[in-house]
């Protein structure tokens, strides 16, 4: 037979209290009782005789599942190991927890509650003494006793409630599942409240503003981060910030900030934390184990909608290349807590399957994709070869994500391009005749316009590698229709972007309009600097057809 585990400080502890520990484990009370008196003395006794807090920890059957020396902070169950309930249910496991000084429990025996989503927290203050029974019986062992136990959180003031002292006995008498039943029916129905569809994730987001970082940024980058989010199908629930020098090398926020999330994930049901920065596998796998829900970063969020939006075989192709070189290092220790949290964001995709393979299996998978992307690569050379022959003009339209890109070349070329106002609403390049008539002398031209995949800040390395032959369209273009949404807040930082993505290219068109679009939506103030800025541009809007008078013969002269 198996020796019944003991967690927490076992330094210094005796063989003797080693063994009144692990009998614990034998004892069994009612379901509908949160303790019995003999129970709750025999464990004050134990604490008392170790001088040290002692935590027992139960599950709804009256059984004892876990036995530990020290606060329910020190002995707390890892996340990884609780079941995982939801938002609606307790975790079905309540503790039993003694304290060596006569006050009501602490913050951190709280927060340990709640991070676990126990049924209910017994904290037992202990006299000092007391009378130790021929048999194992025990009494007087214990001064005061008090109650703590979750609260449906409306807002994140008030996540538990604790009741005065109160005599053991009476608590003894108390029906325990009625309470917990109570519980949870509150918790199901603020859970309703909330309006999150089920086949929604539940999303809390966190920031780091490090020194590098100008307010203005990182308020953008967080903002752009819940919109992708949104786009792969979560609901945000909170988001929490932090201000530090720089990440923290294991957790990239503090202890506290850890907590407070942790804290946050538990009240609110999340099941998924999507940090505003490229998390080390190191980093990811910490704050998992901390959360005991799925960790996931900006590029993974961005990967997961690359994922859902690939359309043609070359889409996937490349999105499962992406996927799978993004994971391949962090593999190592992720098997169990990805089978563990399940799948969602950051999971979806042709890579998913190959998340708990062999990695000498996943880099030969890499290889053989690299090697359908370069045939991809050439094909699309053979295809531009030809075009280059006919000797027709192509112009490549960029821009940022949701700037209005596929619209604009519907309503140029009557295409049917998928278009909605979300992040990374199309990933596949379309290219397209345009005719243009000049008015005067009534001489058609005919142009290429090809529509490609939105940039956006810190477009992950793996994408620009993985959708160079789709980029490719972007480098062999005669020029470029720089497409800007005049509409949004951070428009100026969207064109930087977009310059710096296009900087690191090989041989970017010289020739580049700058379009500015949306400008019916834009404020008058953004549409004046533009306009002082950049004099060379054209100013349009693309849904509804204003300015492309102007636009055609700009696109002609180029």
């Amino acid at each position: 037979m198996s020796i019944a585990p003991i967690y927490g400080n076992l330094q210094g502890i005796k063989p003797n209290q080693l063994k009144q520990l692990q009998r614990l484990y034998q004892q069994r009370i009612r379901s509908d009782r949160l303790t019995t008196p003999e129970f709750a003395e025999r464990i004050a006794s134990i604490s008392s005789d170790l001088k040290q807090p002692v935590c027992v920890y139960l599950n709804r059957r009256g059984q004892v599942i876990r036995v530990g020396v020290g606060s329910p902070r020190q002995t707390q169950i890892p996340p990884l190991e609780l079941p995982r309930y939801g938002a609606q249910r307790l975790s079905g496991i309540r503790c039993l927890s003694t304290s060596i000084k006569p006050i009501p429990p602490s913050q951190a025996s709280l927060t340990a509650m709640a991070r676990q989503r126990l049924d209910a927290l017994l904290v037992l203050t202990l006299t000092g003494q007391g009378i130790q029974r021929k048999g194992g019986g025990a009494s007087g062992f214990i001064k005061d006793a008090y109650v703590a136990h979750l609260t449906p959180a409306q807002d994140t003031l008030n996540y538990w409630e604790v009741s005065p002292a109160q005599d053991i006995e009476a608590i003894a008498e108390q029906d325990f599942l009625t309470l917990v039943d109570g519980l949870e029916e509150e918790f199901s129905r603020e859970f309703v409240a909330q309006k999150v569809e089920d086949s929604q994730e539940r999303v809390v987001l966190v920031g780091l503003m490090t020194d590098n970082l100008t307010p203005q940024k990182f308020d953008d980058s967080l903002q752009e981060l819940q919109r992708l989010v949104e786009s792969a199908g979560g609901k945000v629930l909170a988001t929490l910030e932090q201000k530090r020098s720089q990440p923290h090398p294991q957790t990239v926020v503090g202890a506290g900030k850890v907590e407070e999330i942790a804290l946050q994930v538990q009240s609110m049901g999340a099941n998924l934390v999507a940090f505003d920065r490229d998390l080390s596998p190191s980093q990811a796998r910490n704050l998992e184990t901390q959360f005991g829900v799925k960790v996931v970063d900006r590029t993974e969020v961005i990967l997961d909608i690359f994922a859902q939006r690939a359309q043609s075989r070359a889409g996937k192709l490349q999105v499962e290349l992406a996927q799978l070189e993004y994971m391949l290092p962090r593999l190592k220790g992720r098997g169990r807590a990805m089978s563990r949290l399940g799948g969602g964001i950051g999971t979806r995709g042709p890579g998913e399957t190959k998340l708990e393979t062999e990695r000498r299996a996943i880099q030969k998978r890499i290889t053989r994709l690299q090697q359908e992307v370069n045939q991809l690569q050439s094909h699309r050379s053979r295809m531009r070869q030809q075009r280059q022959h006919q000797e027709i003009p192509t112009v490549a339209i960029v821009g940022y994500t949701n700037a209005g890109k596929s619209t604009l070349i519907n309503a140029l070329t009557n295409a049917q391009v998928y278009t909605a106002d979300q992040l990374f609403a199309t990933l596949d390049p379309t290219t397209r005749r345009l005719t243009i008539t000049e008015q005067h002398t009534g001489k058609s031209s005919t142009i290429l316009l090809t529509d490609t995949v939105g940039f956006i800040h810190e477009l992950p390395p793996s994408l620009v590698d993985s959708f160079r032959a789709t980029l490719e369209e972007v480098t062999e273009a005669d020029a470029l229709l720089h497409v800007v949404d005049l509409s949004h807040p951070a428009w100026q930082s969207h064109i930087e972007s977009v310059k710096n993505i296009l900087a690191d290219m090989p041989l970017a068109p010289a020739e580049e309009l700058i379009a500015f679009n949306k400008i019916d939506q834009a404020d008058i103030e953004h549409l004046e600097l533009a306009k002082e800025t950049y004099p060379q541009a054209v100013f349009i809007s693309a849904s509804e057809r204003i300015g492309f008078d102007n636009l055609r013969s700009r696109l002609m002269a180029h």
